[in-house]
């Protein structure tokens, strides 16, 4: 059983007087295993929100089809084993936290028992157990980050959508946020979620899809996609290098920024690593450190999408 599959899902909306016609998701292909993370990536507008309001039923398809838990997305009952967390969600900021979480326990029709158990338990996982008799309107932006996931799982759903559901944290709110998705997964649950914070993405996902103007242009985990072994740039940091050796290593390729007496030397060749060193011998200078960085989840993306880095 598959836990989201997708053929050929594809938005078109009519804007304006001349009725434009804009294609927001072109004919989207892909499938979500069961029990693991997938990060959904894509700059703003690239149709991550689109896609997944399409398989909520919130929108529509022009074309395709879809399939939550093996069942059509038009068909209702499946969404009681759905769990969703929009990107802006709307609370009822004068109910406290339990009240919040009851009331959408009980249009899932949890008894008073049940529920009263499940509030508990979801409390202390998004650790507000402290915080279960404060209005909402007194909540920080983590807070309500975290009651909105409490409130995503209050019908022990098989499968957890969430939208950004990092954005705007500060990196505090965004660890907790992680934690709670592992924690999942670790339950055997399925998430699916759509983000643009790439480290977020390589810390916690088993695979992940690119999204570029409303078509799939990568999809698998990031190993695969960015490869294990390239090593991409070269910082080697200096310190007290003399004038002549900063000159030769810029006669090597390397580009060079100063800090006080430090020096950073940038290679994109790690064939020259060890001129450099010797330079650095030769020079009288002390070496601090060597790092070398292969490429990244954020090269991959930025290519994609067609953007150069600095």
């Amino acid at each position: 059983m598959k836990p989201l599959r997708i053929e050929g899902l594809t938005k078109e909306f009519r804007l304006g007087l001349g009725r434009q016609r804009v294609v927001a998701l072109d004919h989207l292909d892909l499938e979500v295993e069961q029990g693991e993370i997938f990060g959904f990536l894509g700059h703003n507008g690239a149709g991550k929100t689109t896609t997944i309001k399409l398989l909520l039923g919130l929108l529509a398809p022009t074309a395709g089809r879809a399939w939550i838990l093996d069942r059509p997305i038009q068909d209702v009952s499946v969404k009681q084993y759905v769990g969703f967390l929009p990107e802006s969600p709307y609370f009822y900021e004068y109910l406290t936290a339990t009240e919040f979480l009851t009331f959408y326990g009980q249009l899932f029709g949890l008894t008073r028992q049940a529920l009263a158990k499940k509030i508990d338990e979801l409390l202390e996982m998004v650790s507000l157990t402290d915080a279960r008799h404060l209005p909402l309107r007194k909540f920080s932006k983590g807070m309500l980050q975290r009651i909105g996931l409490a409130q995503a799982l209050v019908n022990d759903p098989q499968v957890v959508i969430l939208d950004e559901p990092m954005s705007g944290l500060d990196p505090i709110g965004r660890r907790d946020v992680r934690d709670i998705i592992l924690r999942l997964k670790n339950e055997g649950k399925t998430i699916f979620f759509s983000t643009h914070i790439l480290p977020d993405v390589e810390m916690i996902c088993d695979r992940v899809g690119i999204l570029v103007k409303g078509r799939l242009r990568a999809v698998g985990a990031v190993h695969e996609l960015v490869g294990t072994a390239a090593v991409t740039l070269v910082e080697i940091l200096v310190e007290r290098l003399a004038e002549a050796g900063v000159l030769e290593a810029e006669r090597l390729g390397g580009t060079i920024l100063r800090r006080g007496n430090q020096v950073l030397i940038k290679l994109d060749d790690e064939k020259r690593v060890d001129q450099v060193l010797d330079l650095i011998h030769r020079h009288a200078g002390r070496l601090v450190s060597l790092v070398p960085h292969k490429r990244s989840l954020e090269d991959l993306f930025l290519k994609e999408v067609g953007v150069g880095r600095a």
